[in-house]
């Protein structure tokens, strides 16, 4: 038996203890994630640095904030998401119980990323412990250092339930034979085929996070200098390396020079004269990534930047202009510090664009006609829309995240997480009373009966717009005498 094999095993029989269900035990699992989070900071904030070059700051507030308030947010709504939902009933079933319950879907698999290692893996973790699950925890093996940290989770939740797996490709291989209630993935479209494949032997459902190119148009009565200065700060975050970064800009010929002007005072304003030695502006995973980014300028014009550094994996903020859609820099998504400008002919011509390509996780759109926004949101698709801004719905933990298509399958950010990761299981409990009322369902079928069971059974009545539950029961006796008047 493998090591992976032997820990899903156990995942699963302490899940089957049922220890995970109570309320209580999953907040206090919450609140051991949470110190871990506040206790080991300084271990998280080093390894960010060695494994991506990002700065102390920067990994508090990309990195640690949102997984404070996503664990905050559950801790106050637990209760809430986990209890009974009523549902409107018809008049046939007015006296039943009618209801959703969550519940926990058993042993998930989450496989994290590199490019946020810490968010990425720990939010839906939040999410998964809330719905009462065990999970098994794969962080990416490219960001070794934050890996490493990560093994201290056993310290601070319940390591049976929550066990870590380091390791590589071959790890996480054998991972996906095992059999798991729930996978859910976070990075390119390439292994998510591979998850989901894998997944479809065991019939387990996926959420994929994945990413894609996401669109930012820049409509040319809008205010460019603004514009310019969000995308500017969406673009170079993390060094591009974000799965919601503006890949390209979509911009009439027109204001394509102000809009490279602009970007590069930005640049300065952020960065300073010198990115490469400026703290908050990160390094590129890898060797092998770095390669891969640089192939993809090929023979596009550098408008701004191209400067690099192999040995430390630098790649200075790039803009690249007059980019035709053949050109290789649109052919994948970038995932690095480039930034093409694809000039189109107004609005119409660019959501034809958009609409030729696999639909992104994120389209941005600048703009001060409320016209063009809506016309965007109402003629395209994509995982989500944000307008005038880069980046920031991503901190809304009530909009559901996640993508459309080769974008990607499912979402989650607080509730959002839980119910992805429950079973809403539908409930309804009837009495052993009141036969009379089921009459019209039994044979023969007459014309008589199917006109009250059309009565009874498509008026919808929402129970909880009744101010006494006296009101509820005198429905129900009308139901009952209705039926026994008529159907006698």
């Amino acid at each position: 038996m493998s090591r992976e094999q032997l820990v899903v095993q156990q995942a699963r029989t302490a899940f089957l203890t049922g220890r995970s269900k109570p309320l209580d035990f999953r907040a206090q699992q919450l609140k051991n994630l949470k110190r871990f989070v506040t206790e080991r900071q300084k271990e998280i904030t080093d390894a960010l640095k060695m494994d991506l070059n990002k700065s102390e700051n920067g990994s508090k507030l990309y990195e640690l904030l949102s997984l404070e308030g996503e664990v905050n947010l559950a801790l106050s709504k637990l209760s809430e998401w986990a209890s009974p939902r009523p549902v409107a009933k018809n008049l046939l079933t007015i006296s039943d119980e009618v209801y959703i319950q969550p519940q926990p879907l058993g042993v998930v698999l989450i496989i994290g990323a590199w490019n946020y290692p810490i968010a990425v893996t720990l939010q839906p973790l939040v999410g998964a412990i809330a719905a009462g699950n065990a999970v098994v925890i794969k962080p990416s093996e490219i960001c070794v250092h934050t890996a490493k940290v990560m093994e201290l989770l056993a310290l601070y939740l319940d390591p049976e339930m929550y066990p870590v797996v380091t390791g590589g490709v071959p790890e996480t291989q054998e991972l996906l034979k095992q059999r798991f209630d729930h996978i859910f993935y976070t990075g390119n479209s390439s292994v998510g085929k591979l998850v989901m494949e894998a997944a479809a032997r065991h019939l387990t459902p996926v959420t994929l996070e994945l990413g894609g190119k996401s669109p930012c148009y820049i409509d040319k009565d809008c205010d460019i200098k603004i514009a310019c200065r969000r995308i500017t700060w969406g673009k170079y975050v993390n060094c591009g390396q974000t799965c919601i970064a503006p890949d390209y800009i979509l911009c009439e010929p027109s204001i394509q020079n102000r809009v490279v002007e602009e970007i590069r005072n930005c640049i300065k304003e952020f960065y300073t004269d010198d990115p490469k030695t400026f703290s908050d502006y990160g390094r590129i995973i890898n060797q092998r990534h770095f390669k891969r980014i640089m192939a993809l300028i090929g023979d596009s014009t550098v408008a701004i930047g191209g400067d690099n550094d192999e040995s430390e994996c630098y790649i200075g903020p790039t803009v690249l202009k007059d980019v035709t859609p053949e050109s290789k820099v649109m052919q994948e998504e970038i995932f690095g510090p480039l930034l093409p400008i694809v000039p189109v002919n107004g609005l119409n011509e660019a959501i034809k664009f958009i609409n030729e390509k696999e639909k992104p996780l994120v389209l941005y759109a600048f703009s001060s006609n409320n016209k063009v926004i809506k016309r965007l949101i109402a003629e395209t698709s994509s995982g989500g829309f944000l307008a005038n801004d880069c980046l920031v719905h991503f901190t809304i933990i009530d909009l559901p995240f996640g993508g459309v298509g080769n974008s990607g399958i499912g979402h989650y950010h607080g509730k959002h997480t839980f119910d992805q990761l429950s079973h809403l299981r539908s409930c309804l409990i009837k009495k052993l009373s009141m036969e009379r009322v089921n009459q019209m369902r039994y044979p023969p079928h007459t014309r008589e009966k199917l006109r009250w069971a059309r009565i009874l059974l498509l008026k919808q009545v929402n129970i909880s717009r009744w101010r006494h539950l006296a009101q509820a029961a005198m429905l129900a006796a009308l139901a009952a005498f209705l039926v026994q008047r008529f159907l006698r």
